[in-house]
């Protein structure tokens, strides 16, 4: 009887960490002109997490019971590019990062966190990067599917 609990014990704590290690292989880019740049060749839409990872209950939220489950694992690799905008109290950042992330947070018109806007990135001849928005959402409760929902009504419009 120990012997079986034991290794129950053993497979749901292997399945628990391969769950765990499969939601962090997403990449979250912060630099947004290469994320465009991939939006453009892949041909997917760009995904904007704004947030505010270190003191934002609701961001924390948000990860925890969507963004890092293997189910929205599973949809970001197949149907967007991942963007991180972060803007913490405490964690430090370059000022080309938070200047970046200020025009992204204003051309957006971000009220609050966390907001993930989705759109379409492109480059222009000299360089600049212009946005089709596609649409917005922030937490929804109901966990992966309930989110991953109302993702998909809204990337399906581009």
């Amino acid at each position: 009887m120990k012997k079986a609990v034991l290794l129950l014990f053993l497979t749901l704590g292997a399945l628990t960490v391969r769950a765990q290690a499969n939601a962090q292989e997403l990449e979250w880019h912060t630099d947004v002109a290469k994320a465009v740049s991939l939006s453009e060749k892949s041909k997917k839409p760009i995904l904007m997490f704004f947030t505010g990872s270190d003191w934002c209950g609701w961001c924390m939220k948000l990860q925890k019971e969507v963004l890092k489950t293997p189910e929205f694992t599973k949809w970001a690799k197949d149907n967007v590019i991942l963007v991180e905008l972060d803007f913490p109290r405490r964690t430090a950042q370059s000022d080309a990062l938070k200047q970046q992330n200020a025009q992204l947070n204003q051309f957006f018109q971000v009220r609050g966190y966390p907001t993930v806007w989705f759109a379409n990135g492109t480059k222009t001849a000299d360089g600049k990067i212009s946005f089709e928005a596609l649409g917005s959402t922030g937490y929804v409760a109901g966990g992966p599917s309930a989110w991953l929902d109302g993702a998909n009504k809204i990337i399906k419009k581009s």
